[in-house]
């Protein structure tokens, strides 16, 4: 046993820092098998544990703990805030594909992504927006991974390259079923407004599925069949004020999605907002 727990960050091995699942490998099997200082960040606390890896019926060394590595994936920021150079994108969290639970941040950056394909929604099947990253360089960094989106700071040069207007924030109780519209990307990257129907308000859901909304965009319509997995963080508007954002798809009918209150993504981003 090692003593580790789910969640536990895995730092450095016998002092020697670890970025990826290969580092820790090489580590292990450099050492032979012999006991070793594990440091691992736990909530706000590092701790050092004894590992004593065993070797496997291949001759590799293992700790016995199921480690996960980096993950990367395409969404949309909804907002950037200038006042504090912070962003918040997708409207949901970023989670562990096999057990559903969030994972937790060490750190992470954004990058520029373009559209190249769209894999177009159906029935029982979500479709997927798929592109590639711009990998020479870091847009910004990330502070938070939270149940209402990630968060982090732009760096000043991109914030600069940002289009568009600035939106005023909707409260809650000021968004009504009726029109609105998204902004959203899914051809190369350039965003485009398309409308959409606010279908019903969960004024009192506190999870990332605070409306129902359904794509109305014949355009939209053709290219992806409503919302795709991608277009999670695309700005919702109504009324020329930033309502929320897109978050998730309805599994049997993708013409229909949820989307999140961008008062709830504000609060998890730490922000103060005045309407």
């Amino acid at each position: 046993g090692v003593g580790v727990k789910k969640g536990d960050i895995i730092t450095a091995l016998d002092g020697t820092a670890l970025d990826s699942i290969e580092a820790l490998r090489a580590c292990l099997n450099a050492g032979g098998g012999s006991d070793a200082a594990l440091t691992v960040k736990r909530g706000s606390r590092t701790l050092t544990l004894e590992a004593s890896p065993q070797q496997d019926v291949g001759g590799e060394y293992r700790l016995g703990a199921w480690v996960r590595d980096s993950m990367a994936g395409i969404g949309t920021m909804t907002f950037y805030d200038p006042k504090s150079g912070a962003f918040g994108a997708l409207g949901h969290g970023v989670t562990d594909v096999d057990t559903g639970k969030l994972l937790p941040l060490d750190h992470g950056s954004i990058m520029n992504a373009s559209v190249k394909t769209v894999k177009k929604g159906e029935r029982g099947a979500p479709g997927e927006l798929k592109g590639e990253f711009d990998f020479t360089r870091d847009c910004g960094t990330l502070y938070a991974n939270t149940d209402c989106g990630i968060f982090g700071r732009l760096s000043p040069q991109d914030a600069e390259t940002l289009g568009g207007k600035s939106y005023p924030i909707a409260k809650k109780d000021e968004i009504r079923p009726g029109q609105a519209t998204i902004l959203a990307a899914v051809s190369g990257n350039e965003t485009k407004e398309y409308t959409i129907e606010i279908e019903k308000v969960y004024p009192a859901s506190d999870t990332a599925r605070n409306l129902l909304l359904r794509v109305t965009d014949e355009e939209l319509l053709a290219q992806t069949g409503g919302v795709v997995q991608g277009m999670s963080g695309s700005a919702i508007v109504q009324n020329g004020r930033l309502v929320g954002a897109v978050t998730h798809v309805l599994l049997d009918d993708p013409s229909r999605g949820y989307g999140i209150f961008i008062e709830n993504m504000l609060d998890a981003a730490g922000l103060s907002y005045e309407t």
